[in-house]
C-alpha cells in the first residue's frame, strides 16, 4: 500500500476489530499476532499495523514483545476507564456486564455530583438545569430522540462539571460515552419514560433551589431506573 495515500485514521477500524476479537474470545489472551499477520489479515501497510498496535498497547489490550509481536492481554487488565475501552466493550459480547458496571459507577458518583451542583454551582449555571430539563421533556415527548440524547448528555455532563469536585468533572466525558454508547447499541427505549423526564425535572428544580439532598435522591432515581432497564425491568 502506498503510504502517501493513507489517512492518519486508517488504523482505527483495525484497532477496533482486534480489540473486539480479544473481548469476544476470537483472539485468546496470551496468544500473539505479528505485525505481518495483521497486515495480511486486514490488507494494510506496516505503518497502519504499527499504529493499531500502539493504540492497543496504550490501553493495555496487548503487550508488544520483540520477535514475538502483539500478545493479547486479558480484558480485566485493560484501562477500564478509557473511553475507547468502554466503546469496545459496549460493542462486544461484554456489553450487558459493561453497562451494569458503568451504571454502578454512575450510581456512586452522579447523586453526589447533583448534591454538589446544588450546593456549589453559580446561579448562572444552576439556571441552565431547568431549561435543559424542559427541553428534554419537549424533545422526548415529541419523539425527537437524536436531540433528546444530545441534551441528556449535556445535562449529565454539566452536572458533573458543576459539582465542585474535580474528579467528578473529569468523568464527564466518560459518562457522555456511556450515554451515547447505550443508544448506539440499541439499549435505550424508543421513547423515554415519563418517570425519567419527571426525575430530570426534579434534579433540575432541586439544583436551582440549592436543595442538595433532593437533587441527590432524584439523580439516584434516574440512574436506578437505568439499572432496572438493563436487568430487564422497566426502562428509563
Amino acid at each position: 500500500m502506498n503510504n502517501s495515500t493513507e489517512s492518519p485514521l486508517m488504523h482505527l477500524p483495525v484497532t477496533d476489530s482486534l480489540a473486539i476479537a480479544i473481548l469476544n474470545g476470537d483472539w485468546t489472551p496470551g496468544s500473539s499476532k505479528t505485525l505481518e499477520s495483521i497486515q495480511e489479515e486486514f490488507g494494510i501497510s506496516r505503518t497502519v499495523a504499527r499504529e493499531a498496535a500502539r493504540s492497543l498497547e496504550a490501553v493495555n489490550a496487548v503487550a508488544i514483545r520483540r520477535r514475538v509481536g502483539l500478545i493479547a492481554q486479558s480484558p480485566d487488565q485493560w484501562s477500564a476507564l478509557s473511553p475507547q475501552v468502554i466503546q469496545w466493550k459496549l460493542r462486544s459480547d461484554h456489553r450487558t456486564q459493561e453497562l451494569l458496571s458503568l451504571t454502578e459507577l454512575r450510581l456512586a458518583i452522579e447523586p453526589a455530583a447533583a448534591d454538589g451542583a446544588a450546593r456549589h454551582a453559580s446561579i448562572d449555571v444552576k439556571a441552565k438545569f431547568p431549561v435543559l430539563a424542559m427541553e428534554l421533556r419537549k424533545h422526548g415527548e415529541s419523539g425527537d430522540l437524536e436531540t433528546f440524547h444530545e441534551l441528556d448528555i449535556q445535562f449529565h455532563s454539566l452536572l458533573l462539571r458543576s459539582s465542585g469536585n474535580e474528579i467528578f468533572a473529569a468523568l464527564a466525558d466518560i459518562v457522555a460515552v456511556i450515554l451515547r454508547g447505550r443508544v448506539e447499541i440499541d439499549m435505550y427505549p424508543q421513547r423515554p419514560e415519563a418517570s425519567a423526564l419527571d426525575a430530570h425535572e426534579a434534579v433540575a428544580e432541586a439544583i436551582w433551589k440549592g436543595d442538595g439532598q433532593a437533587a441527590r435522591q432524584a439523580m439516584h432515581d434516574i440512574v436506578d431506573e437505568v439499572e432496572t432497564a438493563i436487568t430487564g425491568g422497566s426502562s428509563n
